[in-house]
């Protein structure tokens, strides 16, 4: 294939993932649901929850049908979907038909993100895969950097509606082009078990349920909990018997990649806190309209376009697993930098924090995903990307959860304790950045550090 033509098919590939990057658009308009359909923030996370809760248990499905069908073919009817919820979503009378949207909308990104990546890395050389992942991952990154900016100015002039249909044109552009993309499936691909792929989903749904529950009824949330572990059991004995299980089990169970699927769910979980508090922040603290609003918190995603194309670039010499070690220390700092923000912060260290929390993000992400794709058959591509891809969205539902869960705690205390409610909100925010980032420390100190001094005292 020629270089202008893998050059043309991966911004196609861009354009066509770009309506789930640009969900971020939406973070910047959730004090305008609240007002919209007289909720809070405890209603309100549903709207984030109910779209990642759909596409994070179907995407590994969806990848194995990509590697089996086609990832085109699967690609062209995510893209259907998408714009199916994106209208339903935008156009909805009352609360549960945005609900209902959201989840349609869920159900197109599972499919279009599942191949995105297959197709992306089928167009170029092995060789140069980790480069075409960073220019992937850059791509994305420009989608969810713009999303807010974009959000923002959408929502000053015609209200939280077009933060949805506005991703609708982009939507029929790529479908348009997607027949330039290659059709053809992986080789070595030959069966699909739906009992795995129930029993997957199952298993998936469940857990993210069980911990976005856990904030509202403990006691439910476990029982829902033991029967994600019931089903997550049952596929595993079911995929050592499978001749093709939809998960190679090299993937899940090698100690030092196994600790980078935990650093994954972490890394996203406390990244969350900026997409869920931020918005926030910049409205209730800052006072900053839409547009100014949007356009910084869309600095978070412009580092990690950096952070991506950087990585890309280094992976082959520092290797990818350093990368993502590196981009996670990163993150860290950026998190702890945001949590110092008063009232009184000045935009340059804001905008600082931001830019350095995106880097961090997009050099881990673009280490960790060139980790998983290596460790598995090129014709089990679809499932690798959506693998990453599963780890990203169960720390964003863990973050949306716990997080939102600890902020309304810690604003009730501060409110009780007789502190003014502009500075609860603020005391609230700086202790859930600041609980977040000891958090995500703790737990690469535990992970991904002693899993390297483990293994090589083992192989000495």
């Amino acid at each position: 294939m020629s270089a202008t033509r893998a050059l043309v098919g991966l911004l196609i590939v861009g354009v066509g993932t770009s309506p789930a990057a640009l969900d971020t658009s939406l973070n910047i308009a959730l004090p305008s649901l609240t007002a919209a359909f007289a909720i809070g923030l405890g209603q309100v996370q549903w709207v984030v929850i109910s779209y990642t809760l759909t596409y994070a248990s179907l995407m590994l499905v969806f990848g194995r049908l990509g590697d089996l069908f086609g990832h085109r073919r699967v690609f062209r009817i995510g893209l259907v979907a998408t714009a199916a919820g994106l209208v339903a979503a935008g156009l909805a009378p009352g609360f549960g038909w945005l609900l209902g949207g959201r989840a349609l909308q869920g159900v197109g990104v599972a499919l279009l993100l599942s191949c995105g990546p297959a197709l992306a890395t089928s167009l170029y050389p092995e060789r140069v895969r980790a480069r075409v992942l960073g220019a992937y991952g850059a791509l994305f990154a420009v989608g969810t950097a713009l999303g807010p900016l974009v959000g923002g100015m959408l929502l000053e002039e015609w209200g939280w509606s077009a933060v949805f249909l506005y991703r609708v044109p982009l939507i029929v552009l790529a479908f348009a082009l997607s027949s330039l993309l290659p059709a053809s499936s992986q080789p070595g691909v030959r069966a699909f078990d739906p009992v795995s792929a129930g029993l997957l989903a199952v298993s998936i749904s469940a857990m993210l349920l069980a911990l976005a529950g856990l904030q509202w009824d403990a006691a439910g949330a476990a029982l829902i909990g033991l029967a994600a572990i019931a089903a997550f059991a049952a596929l595993v004995g079911r995929e050592r018997r499978a001749e093709e299980p939809i998960i190679p089990l090299a993937a899940v169970r090698e100690v030092d990649l196994g600790t980078m699927h935990i650093a994954a769910v972490s890394v996203h979980a406390a990244s969350f806190a900026v997409l869920l508090l931020v918005p926030f922040y910049l409205s209730e603290i800052a006072g900053l309209p839409g547009t100014r609003g949007g356009l910084l918190l869309s600095l978070s995603a412009t580092g990690a376009i950096a952070g991506s194309l950087v990585a890309g670039r280094l992976a082959a010499s520092l290797g990818s697993r350093r990368i993502a070690l590196a981009g996670a220390v990163v993150c860290v700092a950026g998190l702890a930098a945001i949590g110092r923000w008063t009232q009184h912060t000045q935009p340059l260290p804001q905008c600082a924090a931001l830019l350095l929390q995106g880097v961090g993000v997009g050099l881990f992400q673009v280490g960790y995903t060139d980790l998983v794709i290596a460790a598995m058959p090129i014709h089990n591509r679809g499932v690798a990307g959506s693998l990453v891809a599963v780890t990203r969205t169960m720390g964003v539902v863990a973050g949306a959860a716990g997080i939102s869960a600890f902020f309304a705690r810690a604003h009730l205390h501060a409110l009780a304790r007789g502190v003014p409610a502009p500075d609860a909100f603020l005391v609230a925010f700086q202790s859930s950045f600041s609980w977040t980032t000891v958090a995500l420390a703790a737990m690469l100190a535990v992970t991904l550090v002693p899993s390297r001094i483990w293994l090589a005292k083992r192989w000495r």
